[in-house]
This record gives structure tokens, C-alpha cells and sequence, in this order.
């Protein structure tokens, strides 16, 4: 059982980086250049609000979908797994605004500001302060 387990979490630490290495392919985001550019000064691209909105929405679900994958699977618990799907779409529902201002703003706000925004948006960051944390409780269940 424990090698299904592991299997499981590098199935979905493959489904990140899936997701991460095919972004060009299956998302919509006219951004990914403006960002990647060391010219900071290049102009903002044209886009559609809507499109662009629904391709990091669904970015989002998939990379929460492995997350999950990947919490459950070292954990074996519903509880924490739920727990972590809060913690996550928390942090998105608070970044994902901030991002789109900055988009509205033109990134007035800052590069830089706008860069991290974005970063939390697409990436799955808050993975790696999850998987401590459990590990950390699970780690203190046990000792008690």
C-alpha cells in the first residue's frame, strides 16, 4: 500500500509540473512573455478579461486537484485534505482580485508586486507551507 501511496504523490507532483511545463498549450495567458521579459519596460499585451479569467480559474482547479492528490495521498486523512482545499482557495480567492487590480492598473502597483501576486495565483506556493504543517501536526498527534 505504501508504494501506491508514494505513486500517488508523484503522480500528482507530475500533474504540477504537467501543468506548469504545458501552460503555453492549454492556457490563456497573454502575460506569460510580459513576465518572463528582463525588459521590464515592454508594453502590456492586449487580452480578453474573460477568457483570461476562466483560463486561471481552471488553471486553479487543476492544480488544486493535484494538491490534493498529493495531500491525501502522504496523509491519508479527509479531514486535512479538506482542510488544505479550504486553505488553498482561500489564498487564491484573496490573491486572484489583488492580481486582476494589478492587471486593471496596468501594474501601477509594481512589477515586482504584481510578479508575486501573479506567482500565487498560477502556482501551487501554498503547497509547500501545507505539507509542513500537517506533517508538522500529524508529527505532534503522534507524540501525544
Amino acid at each position: 500500500m505504501k508504494i501506491l501511496n508514494w505513486f500517488l504523490v508523484l503522480a500528482g507532483i507530475c500533474g504540477l509540473v504537467g501543468v506548469r511545463m504545458l501552460e503555453d498549450a492549454i492556457f490563456y495567458d497573454p502575460f506569460l512573455n510580459y513576465f518572463h521579459e528582463a525588459n521590464k519596460n515592454i508594453s502590456i499585451p492586449q487580452f480578453e478579461w474573460g477568457k483570461l479569467i476562466v483560463s486561471h480559474l481552471f488553471r486553479f482547479v487543476l492544480n488544486l486537484v493535484f494538491s490534493c492528490i498529493i495531500i491525501y495521498s502522504l496523509f491519508k486523512n479527509k479531514e486535512w485534505t479538506i482542510q488544505g482545499i479550504v486553505l488553498i482557495t482561500i489564498i487564491f480567492a484573496i490573491t486572484f482580485p489583488i492580481y486582476l487590480y494589478c492587471i486593471y492598473n496596468k501594474f501601477e502597483i509594481g512589477y515586482l508586486f504584481s510578479f508575486y501576486m501573479r506567482r500565487f495565483v498560477i502556482q501551487p506556493l501554498i503547497l509547500l507551507l501545507v505539507i509542513p504543517l500537517f506533517y508538522y501536526r500529524k508529527q505532534m498527534l503522534e507524540k501525544n
